[in-house]
């Protein structure tokens, strides 16, 4: 929405899927993601938000769908809400073993804290490197590459512990 040409359809188009994707990590069904991402679009459009580019862009819309994403979650909590599956936002589920596989791993990755899960969702699942999730994020592609460590090393003795 700037006067650049950043318009709101072209953010959707080319982000959207990802970020619903993203808001998935931390949502358990299609609907609660798919509305944590209409829900900050919403906001882009009410508040009328401007952005410097495209790169701040999607930047400023990754940041705002963790933080939806979080909020929707912490109130489900609350009211004891049950989820339901999402394994139709994991791409490449071609057999019911692989589908199987990929929804035990995404709920080993939404119960790992939010800093984890995100730098490991956008790294594994969508391909950023620490670099670009840094300037996704706003921080250090150091700190990146320690929450990727640290949330792998998570991941593995929870893993380990389940078998």
């Amino acid at each position: 929405m700037s006067d650049r040409g950043i318009s709101l359809e072209r953010l959707l188009n080319e982000h959207g899927r990802m970020l619903v994707r993203l808001a998935a990590t931390r949502l358990d069904s299609t609907a609660d993601a798919e509305d944590a991402v209409q829900d900050v679009f919403c906001k882009v459009v009410a508040n009328r938000l401007v952005f410097r580019d495209e790169e701040h862009a999607k930047a400023w819309l990754v940041r705002a769908v963790i933080n939806r994403a979080t909020d929707l979650r912490r109130r489900a909590a609350r009211r004891n809400v049950p989820f339901d599956e999402a394994a139709e936002l994991i791409n490449g589920a071609d057999d019911l073993a692989c589908e199987v596989e990929r929804n035990e791993m995404l709920e080993v990755l939404r119960s790992l804290p939010e800093a984890y899960a995100s730098v490991l969702h956008l790294h594994y699942y969508e391909g950023y490197t620490a670099r670009e999730i840094g300037a996704l994020l706003g921080i250090p592609a150091a700190t990146v590459g320690t929450r990727l460590a640290r949330g792998r090393q998570r991941l593995a003795r929870i893993l380990k512990e389940d078998r």
